[in-house]
């Protein structure tokens, strides 16, 4: 909530303040027409001559209203994004309060504020947070089964949960194909009549010959490109249905993947000479 003091010299400075207020809700996910109420209820107060007269003469021992406008506060219908359980975490952000709590009295300080807090939180703000409804796009470039790279495009950049999804979901998909998990081959129950009992060969799969994912690199990121090599083996084509499958699932329900490319030594925006952190490249064991 707003706290307008009586003696507070600081309703002349208003106009950077209100840049102040439209740059941190850009910095908040929030939804816009909310900004703009927030902007528009604090251009509607520099326009009363009543608070103007309070600023200029001080104040003359009115009684303030503590009701008035109260319905014009963005807040007050239960949060900036519409309900009231989704206002509540706004209301408990500390840093949040302050930066609001300070603009009247120093607009410049809490628009420095306000740019620390967006170079600290770049990757985390306005993000898209969950999966895409648009299909996973696969493709296939001169794909080596026992030498080639495995390219992903996502729609945003990835944030750090986004990037352990993705790691956990290759090594659980490299152990299962390093253990002979993904043998097509051996497929006795899929393939089977499930109008009866099933029933297993355990000699047949013994002596079924064995396929062994060999080797995999680590996961290399940059922005919203990544890349992993991986040397099969033998030519197992399970295994990338395995992959597909479960990438398909992560794209629609948490992380959205524009598409998916098998093979190939180049790839989108993809640059050989970015190599650490701070040109946004990052590495991933798996």
């Amino acid at each position: 909530m707003f706290i307008l003091q009586s003696c507070s010299p600081s309703l002349q400075t208003l106009p950077p303040s209100i840049f102040c207020i439209k740059l941190l809700a850009s910095s908040l996910p929030i939804h816009n027409h909310c900004a703009s109420r927030l902007c528009s209820y604090v251009t509607r107060l520099r326009a009363k001559k009543s608070l103007t007269q309070i600023e200029m003469n001080g104040f003359d021992g009115e009684a303030v209203d503590d009701n008035e406008d109260k319905d014009e506060f963005p807040w007050s219908r239960g949060g900036f994004s519409g309900g009231e359980d989704e206002g509540k975490d706004y209301d408990k952000d500390p840093e949040f309060a302050e930066i609001i709590g300070s603009y009247l009295d120093d607009p410049e300080k809490a628009r420095s504020k306000l740019e620390e807090r967006l170079r600290r939180k770049k990757n985390k703000i306005l993000h898209s947070k969950t999966g895409s409804a648009k299909p996973l796009q696969v493709k296939f470039n001169r794909f080596d089964f026992s030498n080639s790279y495995i390219w992903l495009e996502f729609y945003n950049t990835l944030l750090d949960k986004d990037i352990s999804l993705i790691r956990d979901t290759i090594r659980s998909w490299h152990i299962i194909g390093r253990l002979g998990g993904c043998n097509s081959l051996n497929m006795q129950l899929s393939q089977s009549p499930m109008e009866k009992r099933p029933s297993y060969d355990h000699i047949q799969g013994a002596n079924v010959t064995p396929t062994t994912f060999y080797n995999i690199g680590d996961l290399e990121i940059q922005d919203n490109l990544a890349r992993i090599w991986v040397d099969i083996g033998t030519s197992e084509p399970l295994l990338l249905d395995i992959l597909i499958n479960a990438l398909t699932q992560i794209s629609s329900d948490y992380i959205g993947i524009k598409q998916v490319m098998f093979g190939g030594t180049e790839f989108g925006n993809w640059s050989e000479n970015l190599t650490t952190e701070e040109t946004g490249y990052t590495t991933h064991k798996i």
